[in-house]
């Protein structure tokens, strides 16, 4: 295994600044176009070396575990040796050209927002959305030339792409990679551009796109639609497109999770004697069984009348809450009954009794404030 610390020449307690010092050094000795490429692979040891220790967070994991601790063979491949390469010599350096870049290119991801009603989310559902995107032109259907003409060769690169120079750095006279400014790069330039979207090969419409709504979905649930973003330069791929959900309020219905909730009142006859009441769900009409001698905000739950569960079968419940109405007004023939009824209960003049810690009102209270 190597010892990342020993190629470079440096203690395990060197700063940044001495192991920044000692990759020059050596870079200076064994760059291919200094010293000949028979050292490239020694080369490329040295830069993988300081490519883990001048970051800390690698570097820290190398101290604790060596090359395994990095993942991934324990350092920068080509890329990372390039990238670091180039930043001290502020172009590609030494090799062959990278070749001409490519016209077109992904285009951006995109979000847009839908609000959908809570109905939606219980069971899914699908949705036409209007977004304003790029697409690929009709005219020239991507290649940016005008219709029968076609891009021609650069002149300066030959179709390369990049450029060579000889430049001057710490290492002595190298020579450097550059991307031909001619054709930014392309190796061809477009000399009659599409005149419907000036060379761009995309143009900007307004489209209609179905979106699937999956039951379950929440406020800040984001759809991705793979390759429905905006079409890229030159008419590349397009990107992914993302629609983040926001659930509207219900005026009855008010949703805790995948668990529906709603509020019932009744009559304290009918607390007391129990009855059956209808509900009105979002499956149709339901019966709520009120059995006698409910409590004031006894719930009853209705099993399987909630949201269904995003991606997996399901869903979750209704929890009626119920709200036992005390009449706040009696006429004289509903007090004598109401008198009668506590004289037969031995409640004409009913004694205060103190509930325990545990339960009663400030015990639902304290439930409440401790479940927002």
């Amino acid at each position: 295994m190597s010892d990342y610390y020993e190629i470079l020449g440096v203690s395990r307690q060197a700063s940044a600044e001495e192991i920044k010092k000692a990759y020059r050094k050596l870079a200076r000795k064994l760059h291919p176009d200094v010293a000949g490429p028979d050292v490239a692979d020694e080369f490329k040891e040295v830069t993988r070396a300081y490519e883990v220790l001048s970051n800390p967070e690698k570097r820290q994991l190398y101290d604790m575990g060596g090359e395994s601790a990095l993942g991934g063979g324990g350092g920068a491949g080509f890329g990372g040796f390039q990238d670091i390469f180039e930043t001290f010599f502020g172009a590609a350096a030494g090799g062959a050209p990278r070749g001409p870049v490519p016209r077109g290119r992904r285009g951006q991801d995109a979000l847009v927002r839908l609000d959908i009603d809570l109905e939606e989310a219980v069971f899914g559902g699908s949705r036409d959305l209007q977004v304003d995107t790029a697409v690929v032109c009709g005219t020239c259907q991507g290649s940016c030339c005008r219709p029968g003409t076609s891009p021609r060769t650069c002149e300066v690169c030959h179709g390369r792409g990049s450029v060579q120079r000889v430049t001057r750095s710490f290492l002595g006279q190298v020579m450097a990679t550059t991307a031909c400014s001619a054709c930014q790069g392309h190796g061809t330039v477009i000399p009659d551009p599409c005149p419907d979207c000036a060379g761009e090969g995309r143009v900007r419409t307004r489209r209609t796109i179905n979106v699937q709504v999956p039951a379950g979905v929440d406020s800040g649930t984001r759809i991705r639609m793979t390759g429905q973003g905006e079409v890229g330069p030159g008419g590349g791929p397009a990107g992914d497109l993302y629609v983040e959900i926001r659930e509207k309020p219900h005026p009855v219905f008010v949703r805790r999770g995948d668990d529906l909730h709603c509020t019932m009142g009744i009559p304290m006859t009918a607390a007391a004697l129990g009855t059956v009441l209808p509900l009105e769900s979002f499956d149709g009409p339901r019966e709520v069984d009120v059995v006698p001698g409910t409590q004031p905000e006894q719930v009853v739950t209705l099993p399987g009348l909630g949201v269904g569960h995003l991606h997996r079968p399901g869903r979750g419940d209704l929890h009626v809450h119920l709200d036992v109405q005390v009449p706040t007004r009696l006429d004289e023939r509903q007090r004598e009954l109401l008198a009668e009824l506590a004289s037969l209960r031995g409640e004409e003049q009913p004694e205060a009794r103190l509930a325990a810690s545990g339960s009663g009102v400030f015990s639902k209270l304290r439930e409440r404030l401790a479940g927002r």
